[in-house]
């Protein structure tokens, strides 16, 4: 199988390069097998040749960590969760993470040997979330542990340490500023930035660690970053070192990396937006940060900004829930929902006190969201609100097959007019609840003109309006 796609000639660097990326898909048998944009539709993802849909929702930043990992994943496989986040953190913040590296009978850590056990919980997490068919989207860097009461114990302090001084490693003692003022000299490794080969040595150890577990494995996607504010030449060197060392092992992986800023439209984000050549999909996380109207909207901007080159929009975390920070469990549920009937390939709940993890209400709308696929294939519809009338802020949403399907979500009930003047005939309108994961009631629908759908309740609920079979 061949997968090709445009890219405009402003980002293209040689033809070389041009030649390599349309040819890469194709260049081994079982690459058709593995997690790539869909062949048919590369917003979307394509698994064992298929197109898939990824919705998750899992309770920890580093999951691979966790003691009770495998029941973990069945819980989330029961619901219809096939998609995952794993940072390579090893922050020690619940008392059960271990480090990657071998701690010495002195206390200090041999950058040069590794802790078995850490491999060994990733080693499993890699091949338990194949069996049950889950995609992992890695974060390989993940600046929070590496900054404040994080960088005090860690084996990368050079106290901590056998291998460097501060004065070789360039490293202080104390990192004390919140990681988003980029200040960590470990962020500044590459040649085209510091050119610190003293621990650029040891990350790249750790990298070609971790991808002789993962590249075994075709469920898996790579992100440089958790929400940097880093420098481009940081995120772009390990993207092109994960995809020559895939490629030296006969393999092609999909790399993207993660911007801090909440807004889509700022200049960080056309790092990845507008270089197709670089990364293969695009994460946009942070505009979880948004509410109502503006979510949807400044997604909707996104997927216009790389019409071109159209690419998979990951969103890999979904914020809110109650008594978190960053809005509440209503704003949560809504954002996830509007990034699936957005046009997103991807949307997971994300770890609580921050997100809705694997909660009771985060395994509704999974449930929700699955029943939905059965009716109408998102990856054949197109978002917009256009169709919709006497729609107020924040009332509905709505993606469709002109004349075919129409999928709609009404975040707290609400009332709309529905226009099918083109569409004469008749439909089928099948209600599920958001709430609940469960069925509603059904009706039907005559096109032809504008229609009256009103949902059942002042609750949330999903609608497909589709031709009956």
């Amino acid at each position: 199988m061949f997968h090709t796609f445009t890219i405009p000639s402003q980002h293209l660097r040689s033809g070389a390069v041009a030649c390599l990326l349309a040819l890469a898909w194709g260049a081994h048998a079982d690459d058709s097998q593995r997690i790539q944009p869909w062949a048919d539709n590369p917003r979307y993802w394509q698994y064992e040749g298929g197109p898939v849909l990824l919705l998750g929702g899992s309770k920890d930043d580093n999951p691979f960590q966790l003691p009770d990992l495998e029941a973990h994943l069945d819980e989330m496989a029961a619901v219809g969760a096939n998609y995952i986040r794993n940072t390579m953190s090893d922050r020690q913040d619940k008392g059960f993470e271990v480090y990657p590296y071998q701690q010495l009978p002195d206390g200090k850590y041999d950058l040069d040997a590794w802790n078995e056990a850490y491999w060994e919980h990733f080693g499993n997490f890699i091949r338990w979330t194949a069996d049950r068919k889950i995609i992992v989207q890695i974060e390989v860097w993940d600046r929070f542990d590496y900054s404040r009461e994080n960088w005090e114990p860690h084996p990368y302090n050079p106290r901590n340490n056998v291998n460097y001084t501060y004065e070789e490693s360039g490293f202080a003692e104390h990192y004390p500023d919140h990681p988003g003022a980029n200040r960590q000299p470990f962020f500044f490794t590459t040649p085209a930035q510091r050119n610190n080969p003293v621990v650029l040595a040891y990350q790249q150890r750790f990298v070609d660690k971790l991808l002789s577990y993962a590249l075994d494995y075709g469920h898996v996607l790579y992100c440089m970053d958790n929400e940097t504010s880093g420098e481009e030449a940081w995120g772009l060197y390990w993207a092109d070192y994960i995809r020559e060392k895939a490629a030296a092992a006969g393999k092609h992986v999909c790399v993207t990396e993660m911007w801090d800023s909440w807004d889509l439209k700022s200049d960080v984000h056309q790092r990845t937006l507008d270089h197709p050549e670089r990364y293969d999909f695009v994460d946009v996380s942070q505009n979880n940060h948004q509410k109502g109207d503006e979510h949807w909207t400044n997604l909707q901007w996104a997927r216009e900004r790389i019409a071109a080159s159209p690419r998979p929009i990951n969103t890999v975390k979904t914020y809110g829930a109650d008594g978190g920070k960053f809005g509440t469990t209503q704003d949560g549920v809504e954002r996830w929902w509007r990034s699936v009937l957005g046009g997103a390939a991807s949307a997971r709940f994300h770890r609580p006190d921050s997100g809705l993890g694997l909660s009771d209400t985060a395994k509704a709308s999974l449930r929700a969201a699955r029943k939905l696929e059965s009716a109408a294939k998102l990856w054949d519809l197109t978002p917009s609100l256009e169709p919709l009338g006497e729609r107020d802020e924040n009332e509905a949403f709505l993606t469709c097959r002109a004349g075919e399907a129409y999928v709609l979500y009404f975040p707290r009930g609400g009332a709309i007019r529905l226009n099918l003047t083109d569409a004469p005939g008749a439909f089928e309108l099948k209600w599920i609840s958001v709430e609940t994961g469960e069925w509603g009631p059904t009706a039907e629908l005559s096109g032809g003109e504008n229609v009256s759908v009103a949902a059942p309740s002042e609750a949330g609920w999903v609608a497909a309006v589709v031709r009956p079979r």
